[in-house]
């Protein structure tokens, strides 16, 4: 039988049922160790705050956890580190042997980044991205995404920003200027 912790919603997140039985319970502690799993481009956020867990489920045998992760872009060269990181923590709580299973769709989108996520990287001086909204499915993106506007600086709150470079140091991320405080900062790109 496989255990499905995630919210009635069906997003990613922490579970939202109390566990009733040891295969719940077990999972309900996998989704706390991976809290602290740190994602190893922005520190700031743990692998939960991403969004990056889609669930956690057991074998039929209940012998096993699997972890349902989607990466962030499909070229992502974190993934990896960050499958040995769930696979070294899941391990470390007493709670394997454990697999990992990437999921590439639906894809991720910035929108999966918990509220809290959002407040750890403002705190850690990366702007956050805007809310991408519901998309319908679509093979194929056919139509100009929206302009994103301008994030407000980090570090003062002001709105007055300029954008530096459609990179930064990780292509999820672009480089922006605040014109009131004059310093520069990453913003978290909305996809």
């Amino acid at each position: 039988m496989i255990h499905d912790l995630r919210p009635a919603d069906g997003s990613p997140g922490s579970p939202d049922a109390a566990p009733d039985t040891a295969a719940d319970t077990r999972c309900a502690r996998a989704w706390a160790v991976l809290a602290d799993v740190l994602d190893p481009e922005v520190p700031a956020l743990s692998v939960r705050d991403l969004g990056i867990v889609r669930d956690v489920q057991t074998s039929a045998d209940g012998l096993s956890l699997e972890i349902v992760l989607t990466p962030t872009y499909s070229g992502c060269p974190a993934t990896e580190v960050i499958e040995r990181s769930v696979l070294d923590a899941i391990e470390a709580a007493g709670l394997g042997p454990a697999t990992v299973r990437l999921q590439r769709s639906p894809a991720w989108t910035t929108d999966w980044i918990s509220d809290d996520g959002r407040r750890k990287l403002r705190a850690y001086g990366i702007a956050p991205p805007g809310r991408c909204g519901t998309v319908t499915e679509s093979p194929i993106r056919l139509v100009r995404r929206q302009a994103v506007d301008s994030p407000n600086c980090p570090r003062c709150d002001s709105p007055r920003t300029e954008r530096l470079s459609a990179f930064g140091s990780t292509a999820c991320k672009s480089l922006w200027r605040c014109l009131a405080c004059r310093e520069p900062f990453e913003h978290f790109k909305p996809i």
